[in-house]
């Protein structure tokens, strides 16, 4: 099979330190550079929930997620795209990674009918049929104007038998090969294909060849974090991620708690995206170098500190954990917005340490502290 040649695509990446397998490194793209280890911040349907993009950016985030199959929906790519575009349409001009809309395939599989063509599905908004497939996929993304496109795949259940892992995976190579040729028929943007193939190591190495026969600019791993043990997500990793090309970026998609980030780290992953930061502000969870805090507990109800002394983002400086607890409890839209702008700083933070601890060959002693700083739980009651 004839594979297109994707040199004609402008992509730089350089990686600019190493500690054991971890690396710090800079991918260059003509909206902005990408310091990596990177966290995305999610913003599923052209926003990240309870934030403005301006305040997402000044926290130090280089990048954003946007899900395909969403913005298919509601409002639709077209009218994206007659509005500007997606960067414009959402006033985001720093580079956006989009997803395929095959994770969501399998998560909203009640309302789905899959084949090797593609899926089709009901929406879950008003109950229209759909059919998506790789090429529309990919269509999809072009027309929104991401910088980073996803190859549309087929993502298993943690629970399912090794047989139906293994032909989600030999589906996802088709899908892959049929998103390479889609997207080779105009320019714009970075194709990177996903890894499949669950728990199996010998899934994953003979989806890892495949893709690098295909060829991609980057290299993402799926099907992780969809219910499996962190041991056993660090023990995929620890077998697949060096095995990629030593000079494409590496992500783990929808990765993860601060602990998955670091572990994912040490084993030489790159970029991660997660819902947990926005999700947990809009539900009252801060995320902290010493752990969760629950704001709605009672115990903060006349607590004048912030969530972290140590923390230097906006609601630290200027909100008790009293306040934080009052808005939560009086349904206020604030206690969102704070929480959630607490949790993206930490987030952003705990990359730029990483990075740093990398730089310096100091990981090791990071992780260490990290580790011991999370376990030693919250501030003692006042």
């Amino acid at each position: 099979m004839f594979y297109f040649n994707l040199n004609r695509f402008l992509m730089d990446f350089k990686i600019k330190g190493t500690d054991g397998k971890a690396r710090v490194g800079e991918l260059f793209l003509s909206r902005g550079s990408i310091r990596t280890p990177a966290f995305m911040p999610v913003g599923t349907q052209a926003t990240v929930k309870a934030m403005l993009p301006e305040n997402v950016k000044s926290l130090g985030a280089d990048i954003i997620l946007c899900n395909t199959y969403h913005l298919m929906l509601r409002p639709g790519e077209n009218l994206i795209k007659k509005l500007g575009g997606l960067h414009k349409f959402m006033n985001w001009e720093k580079p956006i990674l989009t997803d395929s809309g095959g994770f969501q395939v399998m998560s909203l599989s009640g309302l789905s009918q899959k084949s090797n063509e593609g899926v089709e599905f009901q929406s879950h908004f008003d109950g229209k049929k759909h059919f998506l497939n790789p090429e529309y996929s990919i269509k999809i993304q072009k027309t929104l104007g991401s910088d980073i496109i996803m190859c549309f795949d087929d993502c298993a259940s943690f629970n399912s038998e090794k047989s139906d892992i293994a032909l989600s995976m030999k589906r996802s190579m088709e899908w892959a090969v049929r998103s390479k040729e889609q997207f080779d028929l105009t320019d714009g943007g970075l194709l990177f294909g996903i890894q499949q193939g669950g728990i199996y190591e010998d899934l994953r190495d003979e989806s890892t060849k495949r893709l690098i026969d295909i060829g991609f600019q980057g290299y993402a791993l799926g099907g992780l974090a969809v219910g499996e043990p962190q041991n056993q997500m660090f023990k995929v990793l620890d077998a697949s991620v060096s095995k990629f090309p030593i000079d494409k970026p590496r992500y783990l998609m929808g990765v993860g708690k601060p602990d998955d980030i670091v572990g994912a780290v040490l084993r030489g992953v790159d970029m991660f995206d997660c819902v947990l930061p926005t999700r947990s502000g809009r539900t009252g969870q801060a995320l902290t170098r010493r752990g969760a805090v629950n704001i709605k507990n009672s115990r903060h109800k006349d607590d004048y500190r912030p969530i972290d002394p140590d923390c230097n983002c906006y609601t630290c400086l200027n909100y008790s954990r009293a306040y934080l607890h009052h808005v939560f409890k009086s349904g206020e839209i604030i206690s969102s917005m704070l929480i959630t702008w607490h949790n993206l700083h930490y987030y952003q933070e705990l990359m730029s340490n990483i990075r740093d601890a990398i730089i310096n060959k100091k990981l090791i002693e990071f992780i260490n502290g990290f580790t011991k700083l999370q376990n030693s739980g919250d501030l003692s009651l006042i």
